[in-house]
């Protein structure tokens, strides 16, 4: 009976994590938006390889987004959500009209998450502001260590027009 309930418990744990990442998305709750996805490699069984490219809006200032492309494991593991994903990736963020920085922005703020694997890989989107000049930047980091130090990218916005 306990080794019933120990599994019974595990399944609900798992369903439980599965739904809240189906709900709230690869950025935690975030403004983001797939935008496409490019298949990188055929797989008899299950869903190919693929690209995947995400915009997140940022939340705190107006007129600033960011573009993500990452990897994504394909196949019976990929299908189902247990496959740990490469840590590869790009990110670029624009400006689509005037930027300003508001005066109580922190000088550095996590902005969200992309999960790469159901329990242990995450990429992470950082922001930063550099007031000498005027400038937002982004920065995702994985959070699986490549040979000592994380894999990472980064993107700058200037402020103004």
């Amino acid at each position: 009976m306990k080794k019933f309930l120990v599994s019974l418990g595990a399944a609900i744990a798992i369903i439980l994590i599965l739904f809240l990442l189906f709900v709230f998305g690869p950025f935690g709750g975030r403004s983001s938006e797939e935008i496409g996805a490019v298949n990188t490699n055929f797989r008899l069984f299950g869903s190919n390889d693929k690209v995947l490219v995400q915009r997140f809006d940022d939340p705190k200032v107006a007129n600033v987004s960011c573009y993500a492309s990452f990897a994504q494991t394909g196949g019976v593991a990929g299908s189902v959500g247990v496959a740990e994903d490469p840590s590869q990736f790009a990110l670029n963020c624009i400006k689509h009209g005037p930027v300003s920085i508001p005066a109580d922005l922190p000088d550095q703020e996590q902005m969200g998450s992309i999960s790469a694997s159901l329990l242990f890989k995450h990429f992470i989107i950082t922001r930063m502001v550099d007031r000498q000049t005027n400038t937002l930047v982004y920065v995702l980091i994985s959070t699986k260590l490549l040979h000592g130090s994380p894999a990472n990218a980064v993107s700058a916005v200037p402020a103004g027009n």
